[in-house]
């Protein structure tokens, strides 16, 4: 045989026994098994109006359909439909979805993205009925109205202490507007999302990469009030889950827009978080969290960081920052699928995950699942699977 096609033979077989170990570090027959038994019993805990929240004191904590993330158990059941392939999951899904066709009765918030994409957005991706697109573009709407040209960002929160809130989560809504925008030709909604992701990050972000969690506006000429961290543990502190959404909405924003600064700041931040996660890939709920609290976990926060790294890795120019990339969602993917955070089947209410902080200062969803926390990681799974 010819030496150099040997070669060649050789190291396809390497590279396959490779991909090969690869996949196997990752369950996914077993992880989207799983998914389909929690999915059902947790379903069958639920009524005709409640979502999951977590799972405290032995009992699913359920919430009403109008809760900022009653749309992710209809996302956990779209993805696990996809990763199973069973009918009765799709049933579930579109089940789960009908409870959120109707937008006036979510909440009045920035939300409206976390609501409606998982929902109705996944149903339609999977049906085209076009019954959804009037929840879609009707989400949208609302969320665009809540835009002021004069600071240039969309209002988060109504009726708390603040002038005009805008928080880092803010920046995973804008989805809605971007896919709303090429569905129905409205190119006003797409600006109004690139516009929010420009100021957000000249104003929410300092040098190293890492982001304060809320920025408040003065709504009459757009000056900045004050710079918090509200959920985290200091206003100058790098709250896990918000540097998670910040790298998982400026990877998103540039994968709807391929504006090339929202790629360099997906990237800065990336550059923040990798250090930070060698030898814990599971984030604590606050990276600069004091001894007492630092090892508390924050499974959500490395759920939504794995799924950012997965597409941040087929997004980047640079090969050597994919690989970095992927490795890292890999091993936080990993982590998140052992024995600590992953739950057994029938336990904890049909949840997937353990060990997520909902808000650690207030006191609230302190080491629980959480159902946005199962949302990403069963998306990680998923981008995993299909990278």
């Amino acid at each position: 045989m010819n030496t150099k096609i040997l070669l060649s033979l050789l190291l396809g077989t390497a590279c396959l026994m490779a991909s090969c170990r690869n996949q196997e570090m990752i369950p996914v027959d077993e992880i989207s098994s799983l998914a389909v038994k929690q999915c059902t019993i947790m379903e069958q805990l639920l009524t005709e109006d409640t979502m999951p929240r977590n799972f405290q004191n032995g009992e699913l904590v359920r919430s009403d359909t109008h809760w900022w993330c009653s749309g992710f158990f209809p996302g956990v059941c779209w993805y696990t439909y996809k990763l199973s392939g069973e009918e009765a999951m799709k049933e579930m899904a579109l089940k789960e979805s009908a409870k959120l066709l109707d937008v006036s009765g979510l909440s009045g918030d920035h939300d409206l993205g976390f609501q409606v994409l998982p929902s109705s957005g996944e149903a339609y991706a999977e049906t085209g009925d076009t019954l959804y697109l009037k929840t879609i573009r009707a989400a949208a709407t609302e969320l665009a109205a809540r835009f002021s040209p004069v600071a240039g960002v969309m209002k988060s929160w109504n009726g708390h202490k603040f002038s005009f809130p805008v928080i880092i989560d803010n920046m995973m809504n804008l989805e809605l507007l971007t896919r709303a925008s090429k569905l129905f030709d409205v190119p006003e909604w797409k600006e109004i999302a690139i516009t929010h992701a420009r100021t957000t990050m000249r104003n929410h972000f300092r040098e190293d990469g890492s982001c304060y969690h809320l920025v408040d506006y003065n709504p009459e000429d757009g000056s900045i009030i004050r710079k918090q961290t509200v959920q985290g543990y200091a206003d100058e502190s790098a709250w896990a889950r918000g540097q998670a959404w910040a790298l998982y909405g400026f990877t998103m924003m540039y994968r709807e827009t391929q504006e090339e600064d929202f790629l360099q700041q997906a990237e800065k931040v990336a550059a923040f978080l990798l250090p930070r996660l060698e030898g814990r890939p599971v984030p604590p709920w606050d990276f600069d969290a004091p001894e007492e609290s630092i090892a508390q976990d924050d499974a959500s926060a490395g759920a939504v960081m794995s799924s950012a790294f997965f597409e941040l890795a087929t997004l980047t120019k640079d090969s050597a920052s994919a690989e970095r990339y992927k490795a890292q969602a890999v091993a936080t993917l990993k982590a998140l699928c052992g024995e600590k955070y992953l739950a057994k089947e029938g336990e904890v209410g049909g949840f997937l995950l353990k060990h997520s902080t909902g808000h650690y200062p207030a006191g609230k969803e302190v080491d629980v699942p959480l159902t946005y926390a199962d949302y990403y990681f069963i998306e990680a799974i998923w981008r995993y699977k299909n990278l």
